[in-house]
């Protein structure tokens, strides 16, 4: 019986340590591991806000993509903490859908250029409607985020172009000519040559030869004192941008009308 008693009590015991070595912390081996970092993409740190009523401002503006070069060059426009509009065309956004989310990230505007590029001074409001419509649902879905600014193709515009696309109407005050002279020095001379304080600059992402020019343009403006804002940015502090309005720059001037005649669209691809 006392063997039984001494069994019963070592067993007790037995149990006892091994439940107290459960409990007590084990030493972890190696260094500690990191907690999992979220995969969500983060805004980088932006430029402080500019008043562009103080300071020198340019609005750099890129038609016609997003396109197969526009991931390098916003990658050129985050190594300079720059900004920028993107006019995108509808069509496009659907095959380059990683390069408008990384411009939305990376804090540019992104506006509306219609759907396929025509001279929408030769259709009906009807069609200006649907150009303009197709695009907008497209950079919504795309970006979350919708457009508030239109730029025409050609920049051809009439008084029912300006009613029909319900947005105010973008143009530019430096056109690098980048479709017709491929020619990465002739863009950036042109570039940083012509633009003054409150200026907006067309450029298209399309063309390698101008994506290749924007370090320079950037480094060429920046030496002048420019501050690289988007076209909100850039009149902010004024009046509100108007529907159907066409602005080309911030200036003091009251911003010009829409024409009543059409204009005329260059024979060639462009803006």
């Amino acid at each position: 019986m006392r063997k039984s008693r001494i069994g019963v009590v070592a067993a007790l015991l037995v149990i006892a340590a091994v439940c107290s070595d459960l409990a007590s912390p084990r030493p972890t081996e190696g260094p500690p591991q990191a907690a999992p970092q979220s995969r969500k993409p983060v805004r980088p740190p932006g430029p402080p806000p500019v008043d562009c009523s103080i300071a020198r401002c340019v609005a750099l503006t890129f038609d016609d993509g997003p396109g197969a070069h526009t991931e390098r060059l916003l990658g050129m426009l985050r190594a300079r903490n720059a900004r920028a509009t993107f006019f995108v065309l509808g069509q496009n956004v659907g095959l380059y859908p990683q390069a408008l989310r990384r411009a939305v990230v990376d804090g540019h505007e992104i506006a509306n250029h219609s759907w396929s590029h025509p001279n929408l001074t030769g259709l009906p409001a009807d069609r200006v409607r649907t150009e303009v419509g197709r695009t907008q649902r497209a950079i919504l879905l795309a970006s979350g985020r919708p457009s508030l600014l239109f730029r025409p193709p050609y920049g051809a515009t009439d008084a029912t172009v300006g009613r029909a696309s319900g947005l105010p109407q973008i143009m530019w005050s430096v056109d690098t000519l980048d479709w017709m002279h491929r020619d990465r020095a002739r863009v950036a001379r042109v570039a940083i040559g012509q633009t003054r304080p409150g200026g907006i600059v067309l450029f298209h992402d399309i063309h390698k030869t101008t994506v290749d020019a924007i370090p320079e343009v950037l480094t060429g403006l920046s030496r002048r004192g420019y501050r690289f804002v988007t076209v909100s940015e850039l009149f902010r502090g004024k009046p509100p941008l108007r529907p159907g309005v066409r602005y080309t720059e911030r200036d003091p001037q009251t911003p010009t009308p829409a024409p009543t005649r059409t204009a005329t669209a260059r024979p060639v691809r462009h803006g």
